[in-house]
């Protein structure tokens, strides 16, 4: 981003609506925090996962990927790792290009955002289980 382009953003508190959740085919139910054109470097969303429950092998094209865990447990599948458990506090990187699944292993459910750069876009998410 040029320092032009930062100039031309405007200060803002972002909150999201709760009623604008919707289920994702992928297996959780996301909620967009920030996903605009005006912000092209990054997007942020709540990821809920239920218990039991596992998301779809997937990978974004040319897009980096961050889940930020908020709360629950889970288990975090990274092509070519070993899966990792996961909690409140922990941080998964998955860098752009490589295959990718969450599960929730907890009761309650697993929940964290899903901070990508550049921003999230459904033309970027290769589902790999089709």
């Amino acid at each position: 981003m040029t320092t032009t382009e930062y100039h031309r953003m405007k200060p803002a508190i972002h909150r999201p609506d709760d009623t604008s959740e919707y289920y994702f085919d992928e297996g959780c139910h996301i909620l967009e925090v920030l996903n605009s054109a005006a912000d092209p470097e990054v997007s942020i969303a709540r990821a809920r996962v239920l218990p039991g429950q596992t998301t779809r092998w997937h990978k974004l094209d040319g897009t980096t990927e961050r889940y930020l865990i908020i709360a629950g447990k889970g288990k975090v599948e990274i092509d070519g790792q070993e899966p990792s458990l996961v909690s409140a506090g922990d941080l998964a990187l998955i860098p752009a290009g490589v295959a990718q699944r969450i599960s929730c292993i907890s009761v309650e459910e697993l929940v964290f955002y899903a901070i990508c750069s550049p921003r999230f876009s459904r033309a970027c998410y290769i589902d790999l289980e089709l």
